[in-house]
């Protein structure tokens, strides 16, 4: 099985190869940089580095999100076209259970987040068992008061806390949940692409057409047309 899987839901640019059934190309960049203009360079280097043409991909796998709006568009359409384009399956799958991977042999819950500014976060609360992640609290947009107080009802093991933006809530998080927080290296907090396949294992393919962005809310001009019919 030969597998493309994509992420751009974030600041991270994720692209990984499976051959054969074996991993052989990951490449991850973390820095603010126009997705659009870099993503199908790196899928193309990536592929002519591990010897690959595109009529021998037999599936593609995207993070969906949450996100970036813009990044998390990005991906899922150009995941989409390639997938429409080779006529091969596509499997969507959460950009915060694939990051949760990085914790997968932590004794305690893991919970992953993304800012999503003004004080809130796309938020999840996982627990690995048996060998499979388990959703504690499903994904959602939550503000981090409200995160906390979600928590208050699993004070019986630690938590690992895995996100790239970790540093703009660190201060906070360590306030309200002081010795049950756990947080992992720096490396540890990016999403690795090569997670997505991982995930995908359990998650369902969905008909090319279908496959869509999960924003967890609205966009702010879906917001400002609400607004604007209710006056």
């Amino acid at each position: 099985m030969n597998i493309l899987a994509i992420d751009t839901s974030n600041e991270i640019l994720g692209v990984a190869i499976q051959k054969d059934g074996k991993v052989v190309a990951e490449k991850m960049t973390n820095i603010k940089k126009d997705h659009s203009s870099r993503l199908m360079p790196a899928i193309v280097r990536l592929m002519e580095h591990v010897g690959m043409n595109p009529d021998q991909l037999n599936q593609i796998v995207v993070g969906r999100g949450p996100g970036s709006y813009t990044g998390v568009r990005i991906g899922v359409t150009t995941a989409k076209a390639l997938a429409w384009s080779l006529e091969i399956p596509i499997i969507p799958v959460s950009s915060l259970r694939a990051l949760a991977y990085n914790g997968m042999y932590f004794n305690g819950y893991i919970w992953t987040f993304f800012n999503a500014r003004r004080n809130a976060m796309f938020a999840a609360l996982y627990k690995y068992e048996e060998g499979q992640l388990q959703d504690v609290i499903e994904e959602r947009y939550v503000t981090l008061e409200d995160w906390f107080e979600q928590l208050e009802e699993y004070k019986e093991e630690k938590i690992l806390c895995i996100s790239p933006h970790v540093e703009i809530f660190k201060e906070n998080i360590n306030e309200h949940l002081d010795q049950r927080i756990v947080f992992p290296p720096k490396s540890n907090h990016l999403l690795r692409p090569s997670h997505l396949i991982t995930e995908s294992k359990v998650a369902e393919e969905v008909p090319v057409h279908l496959v869509k962005p999960h924003y967890l809310r609205i966009t702010e001009a879906e917001a400002n047309l609400l607004k604007g019919h209710e006056k």
